[in-house]
């Protein structure tokens, strides 16, 4: 008899414990969503050498911003240039100046992109084409820490390969 009661109870914390996940669920997508429109942004305001649109994609106060050399153009530039860094910093707004003041087309593709995110912290992982002039002048991997925000979501750090 004892047992009735306990199962009961575990049916109830169960429906409980299941509720919340269902309604997490929702969120998330909307959270996708709202990255992928971060993602398309981005995307545009190169595209349109809108520098102002694409610094407003990112945390203000934040510059966390990495690129590293893939390992077979780490030794081809470490042949031509000895002092050279595998790894450099760099910031989102040289990005957004370098974008504003480009006289040429420029423009990022991006292919594979995967978005993760709890509704507060998100990350976007992607390949990408980097053209200037309509030529492919970069290529590899990139990867975006995104933040929640009162303002929508931000990128809080940016980190891509450089290959050829």
């Amino acid at each position: 008899m004892r047992l009735l009661p306990s199962l009961v109870f575990a049916a109830i914390m169960a429906t409980l414990c299941a509720t919340p996940v269902r309604a997490a669920d929702t969120g998330h997508d909307a959270d996708v969503a709202a990255i992928r429109q971060v993602v398309q942004q981005f995307q545009s305001a190169i595209v349109a050498h809108d520098g102002k649109t694409l610094g407003g994609l990112f945390l203000a106060e934040h510059d966390s911003w990495l690129s590293v050399f893939d390992t077979p153009t780490w030794k081809v530039v470490k042949a031509e240039k000895p002092a050279a860094r595998k790894v450099m910093r760099s910031s989102w707004q040289k990005f957004a100046e370098f974008i504003q003041t480009s006289k040429g087309p420029v423009e990022e593709r991006f292919y594979d992109v995967r978005i993760d995110t709890n509704g507060a912290v998100g990350s976007v992982y992607f390949n990408f084409d980097f053209l200037s002039d309509g030529k492919v002048s970069n290529r590899g991997s990139e990867s975006w820490q995104m933040v929640q925000t009162e303002d929508g979501w931000k990128i809080s750090s940016m980190l891509y390969s450089i290959g050829d």
